[in-house]
């Protein structure tokens, strides 16, 4: 299996539209908010919120939350308003143009629609989570929310698999035969107790392959797209489940909880800083003031650029170390290098991005650095005796 070079050369272009546009997307925010603050219309929106009757009901420790929460549906809605030709061109113009999505504009809508739908419930709730704290706990509301968010972490990642991900996939159990007893072998090697092993209708959506291990605890399931079982060997397919097998061995979903919950409570802690002090010099009526909302916002996409490189850093580190258990569990080197040519020529991934371009937006080693990887694998002193003793005779 061979990389093609034609392929490659519009995974190049498509990368690089795609970094523009996520550019584009970052400075219409930017943009924005500095209209906002420059104009004074984050307090003219607070001003105009409490002039509504209804919405001043029943205040607690100075806290209106239908206030907060009307002033954060309407930025949202605008936000998406004025990004909405940019998301249809970046979602479904793009991946067509490119030959990576199979969706329909019906489908690509409704999909939207559940997403920002269901985006919108939780950004909601964190919202209103923060803005209570603020009042009952103003001094430790950034270790509360921490610890809750960590919570609420552990919760989605257990109930993801039956709750959120069908809301856009049809799962159905993978039929009896030898990928299933071979994919089940994996899992009982890896000693990880699964729910069984599941195709993921994917080929309505894309022509891209994927594989993993979803869930956590007693929803653990080993999921297959089924645009990978069409078009790949059972030795790819097992390769490439043994990959995600190594993320459950090496414990990397909690890794991966824990290393994002710190991260996160030192943001907050920051956060907390900085509007004590925005609210102390005046600038806000307090720390509930809605019109807060907005600096939030500005905190949030700082804090989200600052940890982007850290994030993706040890993210890479976590999937070499996952690439490195599936080859000494398979030994099945050949089939690990055809398998990652598969999918950067399916899934239109580049290559060999530039070393700057990987550090800040790539959360898994480049396709070339995980051939290497295979490649220095195979010459290490002792994978011929393995190899060959792990081979069928």
């Amino acid at each position: 299996m061979e990389i093609d070079i034609e392929r490659q050369q519009k995974a190049r272009e498509y990368a690089r539209i795609r970094r523009r546009l996520s550019f584009v997307d970052l400075g219409i925010a930017t943009a924005g908010l500095l209209i906002v603050f420059a104009t004074g219309l984050d307090k003219w929106l607070r001003n105009a919120i409490q002039n509504i009757s209804f919405l001043s009901w029943q205040p607690v420790h100075g806290w209106y939350p239908l206030q907060v929460l009307l002033y954060f549906l309407l930025a949202i809605l605008v936000y998406q308003l004025i990004t909405l030709p940019l998301g249809y061109y970046s979602g479904f113009v793009l991946p067509h143009r490119y030959g990576i999505s199979t969706m329909s504009l019906k489908s690509w809508v409704n999909d939207l629609l559940k997403g920002f739908g269901l985006g919108l419930i939780l950004e909601a709730a964190a919202i209103t989570l923060i803005y209570g704290l603020l009042a009952f706990q103003p001094l430790t509301w950034w270790l509360w929310v921490a610890i809750i968010m960590l919570f609420f972490s552990v919760i989605m990642a257990n109930l993801a698999p039956i709750l959120l991900f069908p809301l856009f996939y049809k799962f159905t159990p993978l039929p009896e035969g030898e990928l299933t007893q071979r994919l089940l072998a994996l899992t009982q090697r890896a000693n990880t107790r699964v729910r069984g092993i599941y195709s993921m209708q994917m080929s309505n959506k894309t022509t891209a392959a994927n594989a993993a291990l979803m869930g956590l605890g007693n929803t653990r399931r080993v999921v297959v797209g089924d645009t990978m079982i069409d078009r790949y060997t059972i030795d790819e397919i097992e390769v490439v489940l043994a990959h995600e097998l190594g993320h459950h061995v090496h414990s990397d979903i909690w890794k991966l909880i824990i290393s994002q919950s710190l991260l996160m409570l030192g943001g907050l802690y920051v956060a907390n800083l900085i509007l004590h002090g925005v609210v102390a010099a005046g600038f806000y009526l307090s720390l509930m003031d809605a019109a807060t909302l907005p600096f939030f916002f500005l905190l949030t996409g700082i804090f989200s650029l600052i940890v982007m490189p850290i994030s993706n850093s040890y993210s890479r580190l976590i999937e070499y170390q996952a690439d490195e258990y599936a080859l000494q569990t398979t030994h099945k080197v050949d089939s690990f290098k055809s398998a990652m040519t598969r999918l950067a020529n399916q899934n239109l991934a580049e290559i060999e991005p530039s070393p700057i371009v990987e550090i800040f937006f790539h959360s898994h080693p480049s396709i070339s650095k995980r051939l290497k990887h295979a490649e220095e694998f195979a010459h290490r002193p002792n994978y011929a005796f393995n190899a060959s003793a792990s081979a069928p005779s």
